[in-house]
């Protein structure tokens, strides 16, 4: 292995009480240019893990103390553990051991005696999945948007830093790695909203979901199943203050359209537009059946949708509005 390898530099470790062992593999994954850390037992494992996390973890079923299966549990319940990929290693060749690994969440196994070439191409394997997912969620993690998948019980399967971030922003709840966390059930408003899209989908387009709170816009869209069991959520949140000009050249409206458009976004009745823009509900009405037409929507909920959506820099407006949800656009009467 070239030290232009991607492995280069990616950190190992061995859990492993036999000294033979742990010479061997250390000596065959140094060489081919890893960083490698041993341990002889679960626990000590587990505290050096606490200073200095590995990409991937060699662990022995059989070993004094807590036994693999049990240090795989541990790693696999934190956090901060739970994605670093588990090889066991066993002289077991029993199935049921074999599946009680993978049980307690090992994505493969080696089987003792330790071969070297078949210990490299496993590892190379494993951590070739790893750096793609983590290029995924670094990318998530720089943009816009969030993800998360979730069963069809709404339970959390993936969750990685833009999405608990994006969630935290969402209940205003920053700090919220000690409630919502792998296993965990969607928040109560997105979880109703995730239970009619189920239904939806089955025969219609589903709707995404929307909110608009202190001058923040957040949307969910549900994706196709990944699998039979599992959705993923696609989330974005952008500012919904609004830049008239902007609106009006970006979408071909009228000045005084896009001001009535702006108030629509905040709740405002037609008749409560009327009075702010000294005008009558008629003549608001008609100015939003203008809007409509020239967007190709027929509800307010959507024209707003459509501005957040295409507009890049709605900014510089102040709003003194409160914490706006756009369902209540939707059933707002025209008159």
């Amino acid at each position: 292995m070239t030290s232009e390898s991607p492995s280069a530099n990616s950190i190992v470790m061995i859990i492993d009480d036999t000294p033979e062992n742990l010479a061997l593999l250390s000596d065959t994954l140094s060489e081919s240019g890893y960083r490698v850390l041993v341990a002889t037992d679960g626990l000590s494992a587990l505290e050096q893990i606490g200073y200095l996390k590995p990409d991937i973890i060699l662990l022995d079923v059989l070993m004094p103390g807590i036994d693999g299966f049990e240090t795989c549990r541990r790693l696999k319940s934190d956090p901060k553990t739970a994605a670093i990929p588990v090889l066991f290693m066993t002289a077991l060749s029993e199935l049921d051991d074999l599946l009680h690994g993978f049980d307690e969440g090992a994505v493969d196994y080696l089987v003792k005696p330790i071969r070297p070439p078949e210990v490299l191409a496993r590892v190379e394997a494993q951590l070739n999945q790893v750096r793609n997912t983590r290029r995924a969620e670094s990318a998530l993690n720089n943009s816009p948007y969030a993800a998360l998948a979730v069963t069809n019980f709404g339970d959390i399967t993936w969750l990685p830093e833009a999405g608990l971030r994006w969630l935290g922003e969402f209940l205003q709840q920053p700090a919220l790695s000690e409630n919502i966390k792998l296993g965990s059930v969607l928040p109560a408003t997105l979880l109703a909203w995730f239970t009619v899209q189920q239904r939806l989908a089955q025969s219609a387009e589903p709707t995404s979901f929307e909110r608009v709170r202190d001058g923040v816009h957040f949307s969910v869209k549900l994706l196709p199943r990944l699998h039979n069991d599992e959705y993923l959520l696609l989330m974005e949140k952008r500012s919904a203050q609004w830049n008239i000009d902007s609106v009006k050249n970006s979408l071909g409206l009228t000045f005084r359209e896009a001001e009535i458009l702006m108030w629509v976004s905040r709740g405002k009745t037609n008749k409560e537009v009327g009075m702010i823009l000294d005008s009558s509900p008629r003549t608001v009405n008609k100015h939003l059946e203008h809007v409509f037409e020239k967007l190709g929507v027929v509800t307010r909920a959507a024209a707003v949708s459509i501005v957040m959506q295409r507009t890049a820099n709605l900014s510089s407006m102040p709003d003194s509005s409160t914490s706006q949800d756009l369902s209540l656009i939707e059933t707002t009467p025209l008159f």
